[in-house]
C-alpha cells in the first residue's frame, strides 16, 4: 500500500507527498482518525468517490499537543525535531505563552529555539532583561530580520531539521517563510477544490528547505496551553525547575509553599527569573484546573 508524508492539513482534508516528491489530496477517514502535518501514512484509493483515504498512520516519534477547553489533548504536528517560537519587539510577546511552548517542546523531546524577528527595531530594557533570562536558562536565542534579509543564523539552525514555527499573530512568521522560501506562495487553497480549501489561514503546511530539512508553518494564535497529559514530572517542562528541584528538601516538592525549596530559594537570590517562576506557578494552576 502506498506510503506518504502529510504536508498540509485542513480539517479532514490533507495534502500528502510521495517518496518521489509528487503531491496529491487525501482525506482522513472517520472522526476518530487524528492525522497531523508531519505524519507518515498509508493511503488507499476509493474508486467509488475517486479519492485517496488514509488507511494507516505510522508510529510517531513525537508530537506537539495543545489542551482543548475540556482538558483533552489535540495534536498540532508530528515527528518534529525542533520548535521555534517567534517573537518580535512589536507586538511584544506574551512571554507566559512562550514559556508554555518551551515546556511542550521540552516534554516532547524537541530542541527549542527563541527567534526574535524584526531585530532592526529597538527593544525596551525590560525586554532585553527577559531575553537574557532565557539565555541564562540555556535556551538558544536568535535575532533575525525578515525585512532586511538577515536570516543566516536561522538558516543554519533549520538545516537538516524538521522544525515548526509558532507564535502570536503579527510577529512576522509569514514574512519569515516568504524570505526563506520565495516560492512558497504555493497556495494551501489547492488542498481541495471544495469549500474546505478556501479558509487557508487555518492550514498547517510543511515545506521542504533548499539546504535540507523541512519547515512547518502554523497559524498565529492568541493563546496556547500545552496538553497536560504530555507534561512530565513536577517541573512541567521548566528546565530551571527540573535542574534546581534536585536540591529541594522533599523529593515530592511542588516548589510552591514547601519548606527548604531550592527553586524558591533560587528566585529569592536572583538565580532563577521571578517572571519565569510566576509562569511555572500559573501553569501549575492551569494543570490543576484542567485536571479537576
Amino acid at each position: 500500500m502506498p506510503s506518504f508524508q502529510v504536508i498540509a492539513v485542513h480539517r479532514r482534508m490533507l495534502l500528502v507527498r510521495a517518496a518521489d516528491g509528487s503531491e496529491l489530496p487525501a482525506r482522513a477517514r472517520g472522526r476518530n482518525q487524528s492525522v497531523a502535518c508531519g505524519d507518515h501514512v498509508t493511503c488507499e484509493f476509493d474508486a467509488l468517490h475517486r479519492e485517496w483515504n488514509v488507511s494507516g498512520i505510522a508510529a510517531r516519534r513525537n508530537g506537539l499537543y495543545r489542551s482543548n477547553s475540556r482538558g483533552g489533548s489535540e495534536l498540532i504536528a508530528a515527528n518534529l525535531t525542533q520548535l521555534i517560537v517567534v517573537i518580535a519587539p512589536r507586538p511584544w510577546a506574551d512571554l507566559f505563552m512562550v514559556d508554555r511552548y518551551l515546556c511542550a517542546a521540552h516534554c516532547s523531546g524537541m530542541r527549542a529555539v527563541i527567534l526574535v524577528n524584526k531585530s532592526d527595531l529597538a527593544l525596551q530594557a525590560q525586554s532585553d532583561a527577559e531575553l537574557a533570562a532565557y539565555e541564562q536558562a540555556g535556551f538558544t536565542l536568535l535575532r533575525v530580520s525578515a525585512h532586511s534579509g538577515d536570516l543566516d543564523s536561522l538558516r543554519e539552525h533549520l538545516r537538516n531539521q524538521t522544525s515548526i514555527l509558532v507564535g502570536q499573530s503579527g510577529v512576522g512568521k509569514s514574512s519569515l517563510l516568504r524570505a526563506l522560501l520565495p516560492s512558497c506562495e504555493a497556495p494551501v487553497g489547492e488542498l481541495t477544490g471544495d469549500e474546505e480549501g478556501r479558509h487557508t489561514t487555518t492550514v498547517t503546511r510543511l515545506h521542504p528547505l533548499p539546504g535540507g530539512g523541512d519547515l512547518l508553518d502554523s497559524p498565529g494564535v492568541r493563546d496556547f496551553a500545552p496538553a497536560i497529559d504530555r507534561l512530565t514530572g513536577r517541573a512541567l517542562g521548566f528546565i530551571e525547575v527540573e535542574r534546581l528541584g534536585t536540591g529541594c528538601r522533599f523529593s515530592d516538592c511542588r516548589h510552591l509553599r514547601e519548606p527548604d525549596c531550592a527553586v524558591r530559594a533560587a528566585v529569592e537570590n536572583g538565580n532563577f527569573s521571578a517572571r519565569r517562576y510566576e509562569s511555572y506557578r500559573r501553569l501549575q494552576r492551569l494543570v490543576t484546573r484542567l485536571r479537576s
